[in-house]
Protein backbone atom coordinates (compact mmCIF):
# COMPACT_ATOMS: atom_id res chain seq x y z
CA UNK A 1 0.00 0.00 0.00
CA UNK A 2 1.44 3.39 -0.98
CA UNK A 3 1.77 6.49 1.17
CA UNK A 4 -0.67 8.27 -1.17
CA UNK A 5 -3.81 6.25 -0.45
CA UNK A 6 -6.61 7.92 1.48
CA UNK A 7 -6.00 6.88 5.08
CA UNK A 8 -9.64 5.83 5.53
CA UNK A 9 -8.90 2.86 3.26
CA UNK A 10 -5.73 1.67 4.99
CA UNK A 11 -7.62 -0.54 7.44
CA UNK A 12 -10.15 -1.79 4.89
CA UNK A 13 -10.44 -5.59 4.92
CA UNK A 14 -11.02 -6.43 1.29
CA UNK A 15 -13.07 -9.35 0.00
CA UNK A 16 -11.16 -12.57 -0.62
CA UNK A 17 -12.42 -14.34 -3.75
CA UNK A 18 -12.30 -18.10 -4.11
CA UNK A 19 -9.10 -19.66 -5.43
CA UNK A 20 -8.59 -19.59 -9.18
CA UNK A 21 -5.35 -21.62 -9.38
CA UNK A 22 -3.41 -21.76 -12.63
CA UNK A 23 -0.69 -24.21 -11.59
CA UNK A 24 -2.58 -27.43 -12.33
CA UNK A 25 -5.99 -28.74 -13.30
CA UNK A 26 -8.40 -29.18 -10.40
CA UNK A 27 -11.97 -30.31 -10.02
CA UNK A 28 -13.23 -26.86 -9.03
CA UNK A 29 -15.93 -27.12 -6.40
CA UNK A 30 -15.01 -23.90 -4.59
CA UNK A 31 -16.59 -20.90 -6.33
CA UNK A 32 -20.15 -22.02 -7.14
CA UNK A 33 -19.74 -21.84 -10.90
CA UNK A 34 -22.02 -23.91 -13.11
CA UNK A 35 -20.53 -27.22 -14.25
CA UNK A 36 -22.43 -26.86 -17.53
CA UNK A 37 -21.40 -24.59 -20.42
CA UNK A 38 -23.52 -21.82 -21.94
CA UNK A 39 -26.02 -23.03 -24.51
CA UNK A 40 -25.15 -23.43 -28.19
CA UNK A 41 -27.28 -20.37 -28.93
CA UNK A 42 -25.01 -18.28 -26.71
CA UNK A 43 -21.86 -19.51 -28.46
CA UNK A 44 -23.44 -18.83 -31.83
CA UNK A 45 -24.38 -15.29 -30.78
CA UNK A 46 -20.71 -14.29 -30.52
CA UNK A 47 -20.31 -13.74 -34.27
CA UNK A 48 -17.39 -12.25 -36.19
CA UNK A 49 -19.50 -9.16 -36.80
CA UNK A 50 -20.05 -8.67 -33.07
CA UNK A 51 -16.34 -9.06 -32.42
CA UNK A 52 -15.52 -6.49 -35.10
CA UNK A 53 -17.95 -4.10 -33.44
CA UNK A 54 -15.90 -4.19 -30.25
CA UNK A 55 -14.27 -1.03 -31.63
CA UNK A 56 -17.57 0.73 -30.86
CA UNK A 57 -18.96 1.62 -27.45
CA UNK A 58 -21.68 -0.66 -26.17
CA UNK A 59 -25.26 0.47 -25.58
CA UNK A 60 -25.30 2.06 -22.09
CA UNK A 61 -29.06 1.43 -21.85
CA UNK A 62 -28.72 -2.28 -22.78
CA UNK A 63 -32.03 -2.01 -24.66
CA UNK A 64 -32.14 -5.49 -26.26
CA UNK A 65 -31.07 -7.28 -23.11
CA UNK A 66 -33.42 -5.29 -20.92
CA UNK A 67 -36.34 -5.99 -23.29
CA UNK A 68 -35.61 -9.74 -23.19
CA UNK A 69 -35.46 -9.72 -19.39
CA UNK A 70 -38.63 -7.66 -19.05
CA UNK A 71 -40.45 -10.23 -21.19
CA UNK A 72 -39.06 -13.15 -19.19
CA UNK A 73 -40.02 -11.73 -15.80
CA UNK A 74 -43.24 -10.03 -16.88
CA UNK A 75 -42.20 -6.57 -15.73
CA UNK A 76 -41.51 -3.25 -17.43
CA UNK A 77 -38.06 -2.23 -18.61
CA UNK A 78 -38.05 0.59 -16.08
CA UNK A 79 -38.22 -2.03 -13.33
CA UNK A 80 -34.92 -3.65 -14.36
CA UNK A 81 -31.37 -2.56 -13.65
CA UNK A 82 -28.39 -4.27 -15.29
CA UNK A 83 -24.87 -4.28 -13.93
CA UNK A 84 -21.37 -5.68 -14.20
CA UNK A 85 -22.14 -8.62 -11.94
CA UNK A 86 -24.53 -8.39 -8.99
CA UNK A 87 -21.67 -7.19 -6.78
CA UNK A 88 -22.00 -3.80 -8.48
CA UNK A 89 -25.60 -3.58 -7.32
CA UNK A 90 -24.67 -4.50 -3.76
CA UNK A 91 -21.99 -1.81 -3.85
CA UNK A 92 -24.45 0.78 -5.16
CA UNK A 93 -27.06 -0.18 -2.56
CA UNK A 94 -24.71 0.35 0.38
CA UNK A 95 -23.67 3.64 -1.20
CA UNK A 96 -27.24 4.83 -1.84
CA UNK A 97 -29.24 3.45 1.08
CA UNK A 98 -26.80 2.94 3.94
CA UNK A 99 -26.96 6.43 5.43
CA UNK A 100 -28.83 5.13 8.50
CA UNK A 101 -26.81 1.93 8.74
CA UNK A 102 -27.28 -1.62 7.51
CA UNK A 103 -28.27 -4.97 9.00
CA UNK A 104 -27.23 -8.40 7.75
CA UNK A 105 -26.37 -11.85 9.19
CA UNK A 106 -23.06 -12.74 10.79
CA UNK A 107 -22.66 -15.75 8.51
CA UNK A 108 -23.38 -14.65 4.95
CA UNK A 109 -21.75 -13.34 1.76
CA UNK A 110 -18.49 -11.69 2.78
CA UNK A 111 -18.84 -8.68 0.49
CA UNK A 112 -21.60 -7.11 2.64
CA UNK A 113 -19.19 -6.18 5.41
CA UNK A 114 -16.62 -4.96 2.87
CA UNK A 115 -19.08 -2.61 1.18
CA UNK A 116 -20.29 -1.36 4.56
CA UNK A 117 -16.76 -0.49 5.62
CA UNK A 118 -15.90 0.97 2.22
CA UNK A 119 -18.79 3.44 2.39
CA UNK A 120 -18.65 4.12 6.14
CA UNK A 121 -21.96 2.37 6.78
CA UNK A 122 -22.53 1.40 10.40
CA UNK A 123 -23.38 -2.30 10.48
CA UNK A 124 -25.66 -4.28 12.74
CA UNK A 125 -24.45 -7.85 12.32
CA UNK A 126 -27.20 -10.20 13.47
CA UNK A 127 -26.18 -13.74 14.51
CA UNK A 128 -27.86 -16.66 12.83
CA UNK A 129 -29.61 -19.11 15.14
CA UNK A 130 -27.67 -22.13 16.35
CA UNK A 131 -29.08 -24.11 13.42
CA UNK A 132 -27.84 -21.41 11.01
CA UNK A 133 -31.32 -20.16 10.13
CA UNK A 134 -32.36 -16.50 10.07
CA UNK A 135 -34.72 -15.25 12.76
CA UNK A 136 -36.89 -12.85 10.77
CA UNK A 137 -38.07 -11.09 13.95
CA UNK A 138 -34.53 -9.74 14.29
CA UNK A 139 -34.99 -7.86 11.00
CA UNK A 140 -38.24 -6.06 11.70
CA UNK A 141 -38.61 -2.30 12.33
CA UNK A 142 -34.94 -1.59 11.73
CA UNK A 143 -35.21 1.69 9.79
CA UNK A 144 -31.94 0.91 8.00
CA UNK A 145 -30.78 -0.95 4.90
CA UNK A 146 -31.44 -4.68 5.29
CA UNK A 147 -29.42 -7.12 3.21
CA UNK A 148 -30.25 -10.83 3.13
CA UNK A 149 -28.94 -13.50 0.79
CA UNK A 150 -31.74 -15.93 -0.01
CA UNK A 151 -30.75 -18.74 -0.15
CA UNK A 152 -28.01 -17.71 2.21
CA UNK A 153 -24.36 -18.29 1.46
CA UNK A 154 -22.45 -20.26 2.56
CA UNK A 155 -25.20 -22.18 4.39
CA UNK A 156 -27.60 -22.71 1.45
CA UNK A 157 -30.61 -22.29 3.75
CA UNK A 158 -33.56 -20.35 2.31
CA UNK A 159 -36.34 -18.21 3.72
CA UNK A 160 -39.87 -18.62 2.37
CA UNK A 161 -41.56 -15.94 0.31
CA UNK A 162 -43.92 -15.29 3.22
CA UNK A 163 -40.98 -14.66 5.56
CA UNK A 164 -39.39 -12.25 3.09
CA UNK A 165 -42.66 -10.35 2.79
CA UNK A 166 -42.91 -10.04 6.58
CA UNK A 167 -39.50 -8.37 6.68
CA UNK A 168 -40.36 -6.03 3.81
CA UNK A 169 -43.70 -5.04 5.36
CA UNK A 170 -42.06 -4.37 8.73
CA UNK A 171 -39.55 -1.90 7.22
CA UNK A 172 -41.60 0.49 5.07
CA UNK A 173 -39.13 3.37 5.47
CA UNK A 174 -35.98 1.51 4.46
CA UNK A 175 -34.77 -0.60 1.56
CA UNK A 176 -34.77 -4.38 1.91
CA UNK A 177 -32.30 -5.98 -0.49
CA UNK A 178 -32.76 -9.68 -1.18
CA UNK A 179 -29.70 -11.18 -2.85
CA UNK A 180 -30.99 -14.09 -4.95
CA UNK A 181 -27.76 -15.33 -6.51
CA UNK A 182 -28.78 -18.96 -5.85
CA UNK A 183 -32.57 -18.79 -6.01
CA UNK A 184 -32.90 -20.92 -9.16
CA UNK A 185 -31.71 -24.05 -7.35
CA UNK A 186 -34.78 -24.53 -5.18
CA UNK A 187 -35.55 -21.18 -3.60
CA UNK A 188 -38.50 -18.90 -4.33
CA UNK A 189 -37.86 -15.52 -5.92
CA UNK A 190 -39.44 -12.42 -4.43
CA UNK A 191 -39.33 -10.36 -7.63
CA UNK A 192 -43.14 -10.36 -8.03
CA UNK A 193 -43.44 -8.61 -4.65
CA UNK A 194 -41.66 -5.57 -6.10
CA UNK A 195 -44.96 -4.58 -7.75
CA UNK A 196 -46.50 -4.42 -4.27
CA UNK A 197 -43.67 -2.90 -2.19
CA UNK A 198 -41.65 0.13 -3.22
CA UNK A 199 -38.84 -0.67 -0.75
CA UNK A 200 -37.92 -4.13 -2.06
CA UNK A 201 -34.79 -4.56 -4.18
CA UNK A 202 -34.53 -8.05 -5.67
CA UNK A 203 -31.00 -8.80 -6.95
CA UNK A 204 -29.94 -11.62 -9.26
CA UNK A 205 -26.99 -12.80 -11.31
CA UNK A 206 -26.16 -14.73 -14.49
CA UNK A 207 -23.05 -16.20 -12.82
CA UNK A 208 -24.60 -19.29 -11.26
CA UNK A 209 -27.67 -20.80 -12.91
CA UNK A 210 -27.00 -19.17 -16.30
CA UNK A 211 -23.35 -20.24 -16.72
CA UNK A 212 -21.95 -16.73 -17.21
CA UNK A 213 -19.66 -16.22 -14.21
CA UNK A 214 -16.94 -15.00 -16.59
CA UNK A 215 -19.38 -12.75 -18.45
CA UNK A 216 -20.06 -10.56 -15.38
CA UNK A 217 -23.77 -9.81 -15.62
CA UNK A 218 -26.08 -8.99 -12.74
CA UNK A 219 -29.55 -7.50 -12.50
CA UNK A 220 -32.06 -6.02 -10.10
CA UNK A 221 -35.85 -5.89 -10.22
CA UNK A 222 -37.57 -3.19 -8.20
CA UNK A 223 -39.93 -0.23 -8.17
CA UNK A 224 -38.97 2.20 -10.93
CA UNK A 225 -37.84 4.81 -8.38
CA UNK A 226 -35.31 2.44 -6.83
CA UNK A 227 -34.11 1.52 -10.32
CA UNK A 228 -33.70 5.25 -11.08
CA UNK A 229 -31.49 5.56 -7.99
CA UNK A 230 -29.20 2.80 -9.24
CA UNK A 231 -29.12 4.26 -12.75
CA UNK A 232 -28.09 7.62 -11.31
CA UNK A 233 -25.09 6.05 -9.58
CA UNK A 234 -24.23 3.99 -12.66
CA UNK A 235 -24.20 7.05 -14.90
CA UNK A 236 -22.09 8.84 -12.31
CA UNK A 237 -19.45 6.11 -12.27
CA UNK A 238 -19.38 3.92 -15.39
CA UNK A 239 -22.25 4.21 -17.91
CA UNK A 240 -20.67 1.58 -20.20
CA UNK A 241 -20.50 -0.99 -17.42
CA UNK A 242 -21.78 -3.95 -19.48
CA UNK A 243 -19.61 -4.68 -22.49
CA UNK A 244 -20.92 -5.38 -25.97
CA UNK A 245 -20.32 -9.16 -25.94
CA UNK A 246 -21.86 -9.63 -22.51
CA UNK A 247 -25.01 -7.85 -23.71
CA UNK A 248 -25.15 -10.16 -26.73
CA UNK A 249 -24.62 -13.41 -24.80
CA UNK A 250 -26.90 -12.23 -21.99
CA UNK A 251 -29.76 -11.74 -24.46
CA UNK A 252 -29.10 -15.15 -26.04
CA UNK A 253 -29.08 -16.71 -22.58
CA UNK A 254 -32.51 -15.28 -21.75
CA UNK A 255 -33.88 -16.44 -25.09
CA UNK A 256 -32.67 -19.98 -24.35
CA UNK A 257 -33.95 -20.06 -20.78
CA UNK A 258 -35.29 -23.63 -20.86
CA UNK A 259 -31.76 -24.98 -21.34
CA UNK A 260 -30.66 -23.36 -18.09
CA UNK A 261 -33.72 -24.46 -16.14
CA UNK A 262 -32.97 -28.06 -17.13
CA UNK A 263 -29.39 -27.63 -15.92
CA UNK A 264 -30.73 -26.39 -12.59
CA UNK A 265 -32.85 -29.53 -12.30
CA UNK A 266 -29.76 -31.67 -12.94
CA UNK A 267 -27.79 -29.78 -10.29
CA UNK A 268 -30.60 -30.19 -7.75
CA UNK A 269 -30.72 -33.94 -8.43
CA UNK A 270 -26.96 -34.22 -8.04
CA UNK A 271 -27.06 -32.16 -4.85
CA UNK A 272 -29.58 -34.56 -3.32
CA UNK A 273 -27.41 -37.56 -4.21
CA UNK A 274 -24.22 -36.00 -2.80
CA UNK A 275 -26.03 -35.02 0.40
CA UNK A 276 -27.13 -38.62 0.95
CA UNK A 277 -23.63 -39.92 0.22
CA UNK A 278 -22.03 -37.53 2.71
CA UNK A 279 -24.64 -38.30 5.33
CA UNK A 280 -23.87 -41.99 4.91
CA UNK A 281 -20.27 -41.07 5.78
CA UNK A 282 -21.54 -39.43 9.00
CA UNK A 283 -21.24 -35.87 7.69
CA UNK A 284 -23.62 -33.21 8.98
CA UNK A 285 -25.05 -31.40 5.94
CA UNK A 286 -27.22 -28.30 6.15
CA UNK A 287 -30.43 -28.35 4.04
CA UNK A 288 -29.43 -26.48 0.89
CA UNK A 289 -31.50 -24.71 -1.76
CA UNK A 290 -28.38 -23.55 -3.60
CA UNK A 291 -25.88 -25.06 -6.04
CA UNK A 292 -23.62 -25.98 -3.13
CA UNK A 293 -23.79 -27.77 0.19
CA UNK A 294 -22.28 -26.86 3.56
CA UNK A 295 -20.99 -29.89 5.40
CA UNK A 296 -18.77 -31.01 8.27
CA UNK A 297 -17.49 -34.28 9.73
CA UNK A 298 -16.60 -35.13 13.32
CA UNK A 299 -13.82 -37.37 11.94
CA UNK A 300 -11.72 -34.58 10.41
CA UNK A 301 -11.46 -30.81 10.74
CA UNK A 302 -12.76 -28.59 7.99
CA UNK A 303 -9.29 -27.19 7.29
CA UNK A 304 -7.67 -30.62 7.16
CA UNK A 305 -10.31 -31.96 4.76
CA UNK A 306 -9.93 -28.90 2.53
CA UNK A 307 -6.12 -29.29 2.46
CA UNK A 308 -6.18 -33.02 1.75
CA UNK A 309 -8.80 -32.68 -0.98
CA UNK A 310 -6.67 -29.98 -2.61
CA UNK A 311 -3.68 -32.33 -2.54
CA UNK A 312 -5.84 -34.86 -4.38
CA UNK A 313 -6.89 -32.32 -7.03
CA UNK A 314 -10.30 -31.29 -5.66
CA UNK A 315 -10.94 -27.70 -4.55
CA UNK A 316 -13.65 -26.83 -2.01
CA UNK A 317 -14.10 -23.60 -0.03
CA UNK A 318 -13.03 -23.34 3.60
CA UNK A 319 -13.81 -20.37 5.88
CA UNK A 320 -11.91 -19.40 9.00
CA UNK A 321 -14.70 -17.87 11.10
CA UNK A 322 -15.02 -19.72 14.39
CA UNK A 323 -18.69 -20.63 13.94
CA UNK A 324 -18.09 -22.35 10.61
CA UNK A 325 -14.44 -23.40 10.59
CA UNK A 326 -15.40 -27.09 10.83
CA UNK A 327 -17.50 -26.81 7.65
CA UNK A 328 -16.59 -26.74 3.99
CA UNK A 329 -18.71 -25.32 1.20
CA UNK A 330 -18.86 -27.72 -1.72
CA UNK A 331 -20.10 -26.59 -5.12
CA UNK A 332 -22.25 -29.10 -6.99
CA UNK A 333 -20.44 -30.17 -10.16
CA UNK A 334 -21.26 -32.85 -12.70
CA UNK A 335 -22.17 -36.34 -11.52
CA UNK A 336 -18.69 -37.53 -12.54
CA UNK A 337 -16.98 -34.76 -10.56
CA UNK A 338 -19.08 -35.42 -7.46
CA UNK A 339 -18.39 -39.16 -7.62
CA UNK A 340 -14.69 -38.32 -7.64
CA UNK A 341 -15.22 -36.03 -4.63
CA UNK A 342 -16.90 -38.83 -2.66
CA UNK A 343 -14.13 -41.27 -3.63
CA UNK A 344 -11.44 -38.85 -2.45
CA UNK A 345 -13.26 -38.17 0.82
CA UNK A 346 -13.50 -41.90 1.48
CA UNK A 347 -9.76 -42.24 0.85
CA UNK A 348 -9.02 -39.38 3.27
CA UNK A 349 -11.29 -40.71 6.01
Amino acid sequence: MSKFINEKFTSLEEYTPGEQPQDKKYIKLNTNESPYPPSKAVVKAVSKAEIKDLRLYCDPECKKLKLAMAKLFGVNGENIFLSNGSDDILNFAFMAYGQKGAAYPDITYGFYSVFAELHGVESEVIPLRDDFTIDICEYKNKNKLIVIANPNAPTGIALSLEEIEEIVKANPDSVVLIDEAYVDFGGESCYKLTAKYDNLLCVGTFSKSRSLAGGRLGFAIANERLIADLEKIKYSTNPYNINRLTQVVGTATINDNDYYLKNCEKIIKTREWVTKELESLRFFVLPSKANFIFAKSDKISGLKLYEELKEKGVLVRHFEKDRIKDFNRITIGTDKEMKTLIEKIKEIL
